[in-house]
């Protein structure tokens, strides 16, 4: 089983999981021979900036904010950036919240199942096998053939508990 949970749940050193995500894309791109420019690098380490996930609008205004509120983000350039990161597994896409987050498990063969906090947004990324068997074998019964998983569990996190 993958999880991320112990850090996106609790106060770390945020700045090494996103040092450590660069270092998973920039190797994961070259490895693919795609290029990760510099919008797609800004867009990415916006969305890896918190646990929590982001609405493309979201990710247009903080980069915006961090860049220069004369010089706006255009929505079109973080869009593309977004189906580029999402293509290259380096992000997902939580329908629910029509937001985004960075993945912890790049190039890693997992499914996605989220566990959201509805109390401070934060979310986290695991994959459990015995989940992906039971979806495998329910579509195979029914003939269907599955091309992405991604289950979203709404709750609270741990310290949201306290």
């Amino acid at each position: 089983m993958w999880t991320n949970s112990k850090v996106a749940y609790h106060h770390h050193d945020h700045k090494r999981c996103v040092t450590a995500a660069m270092q998973r894309a920039k190797v994961l791109c070259d490895d693919r021979q795609v290029r990760l420019t510099p919008i797609r690098e800004a867009v990415f380490k916006t969305i890896w900036a918190s646990h929590r996930p982001l609405g493309a609008y979201d990710i247009v205004d903080q980069m915006t904010l961090a860049t220069s509120p004369v010089k706006r983000i255009l929505p079109p350039t973080v869009y593309r950036s977004i189906e580029f990161l999402l293509e290259q597994g380096l992000i997902h896409r939580l329908a629910s919240l029509n937001a985004y987050i960075g993945c912890p498990f790049p190039g890693n063969d997992h499914n996605d199942v989220f566990l959201i906090c509805r109390e401070c947004g934060s979310a986290a990324e695991c994959s459990a096998d015995y989940l992906t068997t039971a979806v495998e074998q329910t579509a195979q019964r029914a003939n269907f053939q599955v091309e992405s998983q991604v289950i979203e569990i709404v709750g609270l996190c741990p310290e949201c508990q306290s």
